[in-house]
């Protein structure tokens, strides 16, 4: 369960990638992302009433893309009502999947905010750069759940989207048991 504000939101969304398969580094297909969990358009994404969830006085947005949803998870982070600040976190998977382009081995979470930054900061001195290798299909590494909480230790955090319950923040997703928006 929930119970905003929040001076953190961290979120993975269930990016709708069209059909879009994925292959392993042996060119086997994977599926795409709709194999493993129901996907959401960037409208539906959108709706979600996520700025509802925020501290007026300040809130960070984690969100979670791709190097093909870059340009959409921007204007989904807009339609949340946040603006995006930088680069929180660059994840450098450790393999390699084909890519259209070049070979895919990176994912990134953007931060967007809302007012001021929360205050009272915690650790200032977090790299950008998480090196750990890929889990199961769309699972980020904990490392960067760590690195949130050491910057931000006192404030009121929630995972949207979330596989697991984590250690003193609240979670909201089909995986950890709830099916039904805040």
């Amino acid at each position: 369960m929930i119970s905003p504000p929040y001076q953190i939101i961290y979120a993975d969304p269930p990016w709708d990638y069209g059909g879009q398969r994925q292959h392993n580094s042996r060119g086997d297909d994977t599926g795409g992302a709709d194999k493993h969990y129901p996907t959401l358009t960037d409208h539906e994404l959108v709706e979600m009433d996520v700025a509802k969830l925020a501290d007026p006085d300040g809130t960070l947005l984690f969100l979670w893309t791709t190097g093909p949803m870059m340009f959409r998870s921007l204007a989904v982070m807009d339609g949340w009502g946040f603006q995006y600040a930088t680069m929180g976190f660059v994840w450098y998977k450790e393999s390699t999947n084909p890519g259209y382009y070049t070979m895919s081995q990176t994912e990134f979470c953007l931060i967007g905010k809302i007012n001021k930054i929360p205050q009272p900061r915690g650790a200032r001195n977090v790299r950008q750069l998480v090196s750990a290798p890929r889990g199961l299909h769309s699972q980020k590494p904990d490392e960067v759940r760590e690195a949130i909480t050491a910057m931000f230790p006192d404030q009121n955090k929630v995972e949207l989207f979330a596989r697991t319950h984590w250690h003193n923040w609240d979670t909201w997703g089909m995986e950890v048991g709830d099916v039904e928006p805040w």
